[in-house]
């Protein structure tokens, strides 16, 4: 009764409060809140033993896209039962682009969503009630894609050369803000606006020389085409952009924590399994969804998806605060970043105590040993995101 009385004031209270929790004391509520959520599914088991099961909660949750690498830990919680565990029966449903995703569960069209942190926090400034729950991958691998063999080696090399890009693509808008911090003039690089869908291919064409993308897209798709590509990351820049989040309305939060910790805790252990059994990860992934791995070469698509979301795991700060820790200036950077670069005239910035947490976060972790593990094993996707 303990934690299942106190959970609901310390949520209350953080939105409330007009204060973000510290790292450290955020890990401290999450490893309580996670012992609240495993002791969830042995009072549920012990329940079904007597013939006196509890029906599970159904719970929606849209993706940022189709299910990819990138994501498929949503439904390795599903295939794996941490849902379940959890006391939720969870519906997957596949997204279309992280603005939409936001705008969907802002609108309360989904319970749950994964998004990235820039399209929620743009929606955020436009007044849609959302806040981040945890942050699920630590770099959104907006990047620049070029030949490995050609002669553009470091971003001014750009100089008088033709970029093709899409402006509804979310790294486009943060194209002037990589430029300046990387040293590039973009007034000196022919810019070219076409379909996503044709991105990849005007590069492997030799029609444009250079594309804007998203890295944990372009690679996938090049290497499964045996495609030589080389990234210069907008990280690299300085760009502290996270890959996705977790999102929920806020009335959501305030009344009701206890599925929103069922939630993050099963998504959080199902990232734990895939940093820690990859392979195990991507057997649930294509009995769950099938249909993924049709497709010549798809495979090997999830594979690399997979690895390089491994790799921006690694490379965050969750070894200090857990899986799903967000840091304070971590959070502020992108929202300075969203408000000059990507809002709107009107659009208001949005608090940081209302918008995010770590509230529900700091109870799963890996050791030492296990994240050594995990870097050795995916060091193979490294050099990708260099």
């Amino acid at each position: 009764m303990g934690p299942r009385a106190t959970r609901p004031a310390t949520a209350q209270r953080l939105l409330t409060s007009g204060r973000m929790t510290s790292p450290r004391r955020a890990s401290t509520l999450g490893r309580r809140a996670a012992l609240f959520a495993l002791a969830t599914p042995l009072v549920v088991r012990g329940a079904r033993a007597q013939g006196q099961a509890h029906p599970l909660k159904p719970v929606s949750l849209t993706l940022p896209w189709l299910a990819e690498g990138s994501n498929l830990f949503a439904h390795v919680a599903k295939a794996r039962g941490y849902f379940a565990e959890a006391g939720l029966d969870v519906t997957i449903s596949r997204g279309f682009g992280s603005v939409a995703a936001a705008q969907a569960v802002g609108a309360g069209r989904f319970d749950f969503g994964i998004a990235a942190p820039s399209a929620a926090i743009q929606q955020m400034a436009k007044g849609l009630p959302l806040i981040s729950l945890a942050t699920l991958a630590y770099d959104a691998t907006m990047g620049i894609a070029v030949p490995k063999d050609g002669p553009i080696r470091t971003p001014a090399d750009l100089a008088g050369r033709t970029l093709a890009g899409t402006i509804t693509s979310g790294e486009y808008p943060f194209l002037p803000a990589w430029a300046k911090r990387a040293g590039l003039d973009l007034g000196q690089v022919k810019l070219v606006t076409v379909d996503p869908n044709l991105r990849q291919r005007l590069l492997m064409e030799k029609q444009a020389d250079a594309i804007s993308g998203f890295v944990i897209s372009m690679a996938p798709t090049f290497g499964a085409l045996n495609y030589p590509a080389r990234y210069m990351m907008f990280s690299a820049a300085g760009l502290p952009l996270y890959s996705n989040a977790l999102l929920t309305q806020q009335a959501r939060f305030r009344s009701d924590p206890a599925t929103c910790q069922g939630m993050a805790t099963a998504l959080l252990k199902a990232i734990r399994l895939v940093m820690l059994e990859p392979e195990e990860a991507m057997r649930l992934f294509f009995a769950a969804v099938p249909e993924a791995g049709l497709a010549p070469g798809a495979r090997e698509q999830v594979r690399i998806g997979l690895g390089i979301f491994r790799r921006t795991v690694i490379a965050g700060p969750p070894r200090q605060g857990g899986l799903g820790v967000t840091p304070d200036d971590a959070w502020d950077a992108m929202t300075d970043l969203v408000m000059e670069f990507v809002a709107a005239p009107g659009d208001v910035r949005p608090e940081r105590a209302a918008t995010t947490t770590n509230a529900f976060v700091g109870g799963v972790t890996l050791s030492g040993p296990e994240w050594s593990g995990a870097d050795a094993a995916s060091r193979e996707f490294a050099a990708i995101l260099a």
